[in-house]
This record gives C-alpha cells, sequence and structure tokens, in this order.
C-alpha cells in the first residue's frame, strides 16, 4: 500500500486538499510537452484554482450534479488534470463512453452529442483559442469567468467516479501502484495515459508530478535530474 492517508478522506478530491492543507505553494505538476517544448508549472493552490472553477462550470454554468457524466475523451496534459478533478469534485462520473451530459474534447476532434461541450487547444499558457468549432465552447476561455472556491459538498467515498468504479475503490486502484511517500515522480504520459498512472497515483502518494507527453526519450534523464526525481513510473 502507498502512502495514502486515510485521514484526509478516501475521495478523489480529497487528494488534491491534502496538498493544497498541508503547502499550497509546492510546485505539485509540472508538464513538459517535448513536442513545443513548452514547460507549464502550478503549485497546488494554482491547480486547486482551476479545479474549483471547473467544478463550479459544470455545477452553476451546466447545471449539473452527482450522477451526471461527464465525458473526458482528453490526452494526458495539465488542463486535463484540471478537467479531470474538477468533475470529481463535483461529484460527476467521469465515462470514455459515447454517452455523457457534458464533453470534453481535443480540437483536433471534436464530438459528441452532449448539451454541454466544452473543446480544449492545449495552447502555451493556457491562452484562449483562436478559432472554436461550431457548437462548441472553449474551455479555456469559459471557466476563466467561474470562481476560485467550490463550495459544493463534494463526493462521497461511494460515488462513482470512473465507469461504475466508486471514489473508494478508485483512490485504492491509484494507491496500490506503491510509489514512495513524498516523492516526486517522472511520467512518460504517452506510455502511461490512464489518468490513474499519471495523475492519480502519485497523488495518493502524496508525490508531486513531472508529467511528460510527446516524449523526447533522450530527454528524460535529464529532466530526471533537474526536476530532482524520486521515482519513475514503471
Amino acid at each position: 500500500m502507498s502512502g495514502f492517508d486515510r485521514r484526509v478522506g478516501n475521495t478523489v478530491s480529497s487528494l488534491l486538499t491534502a496538498f493544497v492543507t498541508s503547502d499550497p505553494s509546492l510546485p505539485l505538476l509540472t508538464h513538459y510537452d517535448d513536442a513545443t517544448g513548452e514547460r507549464t508549472e502550478l503549485s497546488a493552490a494554482t491547480l486547486a484554482n482551476w479545479v474549483a472553477k471547473t467544478a463550479n462550470l459544470l455545477v452553476d454554468g451546466c447545471g449539473l450534479a452527482e450522477g451526471d457524466t461527464a465525458g473526458v475523451p482528453l490526452p494526458p496534459h495539465w488542463q486535463t488534470a484540471a478537467v479531470l478533478l474538477g468533475a470529481w469534485s463535483a461529484g460527476l462520473t467521469v465515462s470514455y463512453g459515447s454517452t455523457a451530459d457534458v464533453v470534453f474534447a481535443p480540437a483536433a476532434a471534436p464530438d459528441g452529442t452532449a448539451a454541454d461541450r466544452f473543446v480544449l487547444g492545449f495552447a502555451p499558457m493556457g491562452m484562449p483559442m483562436r478559432e472554436v468549432p461550431a457548437g462548441w465552447v472553449d474551455y479555456v476561455a469559459e471557466v476563466r469567468g467561474f470562481g476560485d472556491h467550490y463550495a459544493g459538498a463534494g463526493p462521497s467515498p461511494s460515488t462513482l467516479a470512473l465507469d461504475g468504479v466508486s471514489h473508494a475503490e478508485l483512490v485504492e486502484r491509484a494507491a496500490s501502484r506503491g510509489y514512495p511517500d513524498k516523492g516526486r515522480v517522472l511520467v512518460d504520459a504517452d506510455q502511461h495515459p490512464d489518468p490513474v498512472d499519471w495523475l492519480l497515483a502519485p497523488l495518493a502518494a502524496h508525490s508531486t508530478l513531472v508529467v511528460v507527453t510527446h516524449t523526447d526519450q533522450t530527454k528524460l534523464d535529464t529532466k530526471a535530474i533537474s526536476e530532482r526525481v524520486t521515482a519513475r513510473t514503471p
């Protein structure tokens, strides 16, 4: 078993709360896109801010509630982390099926029949998209208008989090990856696109993340040294 602290509760949203409570300035998620050379670093407080805005977008903006579903066919990215954690904080079930109440899709392949459809362009520095597909809303432009704090009750351990899996079960699944406590984990997200691997497992160990996408394998060792990495995904 990993270093998941049961005192903070066994929901996905509690994993982020534990970081914000202990050290909000901690560099929690560092994302490298080797295709563009972009490096984005988010503190625990900054990521929590994006997560809260996303939860408020879903609840106040879309009128969704616990039991509703969010389709998130997105690749690993720091914005994807905000969407996933925001949906889970609002009590929504993340689904990769064809039916959902709200959909978040990449700009390259917008698809879906949900009433609320948000597209992500993944532009550097979280910039809005220049062109938005018809029938879609730019997630980055829209989410910024919502509150920085989410006041909802949040999910319970038994709330469904991911395609029939409860929050408690998902946290246990993440914790079973067995990362060392309070480390810094380097993830080649091209090889580990499952959010349990690239996002939740490090958080369950109370470890910070260095997530690399469009990975240049020749640069991983250098990143590991410069980021003071203590563990890697297998």
